[in-house]
């Protein structure tokens, strides 16, 4: 079964005077939503009030969102004027973001390039993948490779190059090749701890303030099948 964040089981994967990152787990929100669970950037707030001492409210900026049944790298600004550059990176698309997902079925090709054009159902809280553009529709652009090829699945890469809703399983669903445990993508059955097997697996940067590269890199959760990736 899952086992949610808090501030005293984080995994912290970097963090100095301006960034704070985290390897999220599966069922952990980035954010408030309507099921009112607590979010992990409330959590990361415990952790850095606990840790630092801090006797007031702790400022945590939110820069980017995962989905709640995928795990990975989420990185927060701990100052205001990180969260300002960094929202400015990601809007501009000046970070590299890799995942990882085990999926059902062999891609058609070892590696490629895939565009498609992505109308989202609020209502289903789901997007689907058009090859030509629809009314509504925002284009999609990702590359895959293969990794590894496991017992009846396969190991992806995947670098976003371009940031939609659902945008990684919408896309590899309509390459038949569902996430295992991804349920509302096509795979035939769920994960027992409700997740799905896409991890955030790097996130590599600028640092904001001290203009440094960073490569913040997450390890896979201790599971049977992440366990055979190498």
């Amino acid at each position: 079964m899952k086992t949610v964040s808090t501030k005293d089981n984080l995994q912290v994967l970097f963090e100095d005077n301006h960034l704070i990152a985290i390897n999220k787990r599966v069922g952990d929100i980035v954010q408030g939503d309507s099921t009112g669970d607590k979010p992990l950037s409330e959590i990361v707030k415990d952790y850095i009030a606990e840790k630092y001492k801090k006797p007031g409210a702790v400022y945590l900026g939110v820069v980017h969102r995962l989905d709640r049944p995928t795990t990975g790298v989420v990185l927060f600004a701990k100052t205001s004027k990180a969260l300002t550059r960094l929202n400015k990176m990601f809007k501009e698309r000046e970070t590299k973001k890799s995942y990882w997902a085990i999926v059902k079925n062999q891609p058609p090709l070892e590696s490629a390039t895939i565009i498609h054009y992505l109308k989202r159902n609020p209502k289903q809280n789901k997007s689907y993948a058009y090859e030509k553009e629809v009314p509504n529709s925002k284009k999609a652009i990702l590359e895959y490779k293969v990794l590894q090829v496991l017992k009846n699945y396969y190991l992806l890469e995947i670098e976003l190059l371009t940031g939609r809703h659902h945008q990684i399983r919408s896309q590899l669903s309509a390459l038949n090749c569902p996430i295992k445990g991804d349920l509302k993508y096509g795979f035939d059955r769920s994960n027992p701890d409700g997740g799905i097997h896409l991890h955030a697996r790097s996130l590599g940067l600028i640092h904001p303030v001290k203009k440094e590269l960073i490569n913040i890199i997450a390890p896979t959760p201790d599971e049977v099948l992440w366990n055979c990736c190498g």
